[in-house]
């Protein structure tokens, strides 16, 4: 069944390639969707507030751009943070709710910098693979040393809403599995 989804999202944005280039539309990149301007971010509205996250599109563009692209899918509308470890990091972007899933679109390629992992850090969650980034990120609590740099992709930084992340309810001290997580209500892209 997954395979057929993903091949049928695949047929549906070849088409849109092909009528973008038929009717002279431009495709649209992160930073330019829909005539915006300015620096893309991520708002997530959660149970005590919302959270603002600044996309680093000139430190990871392809995360950023799979981030605005679901984004304005809906896809984060309603998921879950399924993992959430007091201390260190609060994970969503898995519709099935357990880590193991993702959108239907293809892995992007790891983007690793220099980029130090501290509070309100986001980064792309991955398998083993470092190249398999789909849909899931985490939001780091704090400033754990220097264990991440360089090992997932850094595409965003809180700049507001910091409180309403600290208030995600947590979970297993070892493994991070939520009883009744908390959601993300609504997510949305605005340029600043």
């Amino acid at each position: 069944m997954n395979v057929l989804v993903k091949r049928a999202s695949a047929v549906l944005g070849m088409m849109a390639i092909v009528l973008a280039a038929m009717f002279g539309a431009a495709i649209s990149t992160p930073t330019a969707s829909l005539g915006a301007t300015g620096t893309p971010h991520l708002i997530l509205t959660l149970k005590d507030g919302d959270v603002d996250i600044q996309l680093l599109p000139d430190l990871a563009p392809k995360h950023v751009e799979r981030i605005v692209t679901l984004t304005n899918q809906g896809f984060y509308n309603g998921l879950t943070f399924h993992r959430v470890i007091d201390g260190f990091m609060a994970q969503t972007g898995d519709p099935t709710g357990t880590g193991a899933g993702g959108s239907s679109l293809p892995d992007v390629q790891a983007e690793f910098s220099s980029t130090h992992y501290e509070a309100g850090t986001v980064g792309a969650a991955r398998s083993n693979d470092p190249n398999s980034f789909n849909s899931q990120f985490f939001i780091m609590f704090a400033d754990i040393g220097s264990g991440l740099d360089g090992q997932y992709t850094v595409f965003g930084k809180v700049v507001s809403g910091m409180d309403v992340v600290n208030k995600i309810k947590k979970g297993d001290p070892g493994s991070g599995a939520v009883d009744n997580p908390d959601k993300i209500i609504s997510a949305k892209i605005v340029y600043k």
